[in-house]
């Protein structure tokens, strides 16, 4: 079994980013670490719902298999 290479993410590191999630999530935030398996680790981030609403959810730990779309907010 091969080993999991880490994903080039460290020029994102302490910039904003926005995440599609299946099942139709959204989540904006500031990405403060990562593993070889792309589980992200935000802070101050905010859920969007399907109906428009923004929820603050704080500091959360994204599943890197539940990542559909990694979008940069900020100049990288």
């Amino acid at each position: 079994m091969s080993k999991a290479h880490p994903p080039e993410l460290k020029k994102y590191m302490d910039k904003r980013l926005n995440l599609k999630l299946n099942g139709g999530r959204q989540v904006c935030g500031v990405l403060r670490g990562f593993d070889p398996f792309m589980n992200l680790v935000m802070d101050e981030c905010m859920e969007e719902t399907k109906q428009g609403e923004k929820h603050s959810i704080g500091m959360v730990v994204v599943r890197g298999n539940s990542i559909v779309l990694l979008e940069s907010l900020d100049r990288v």
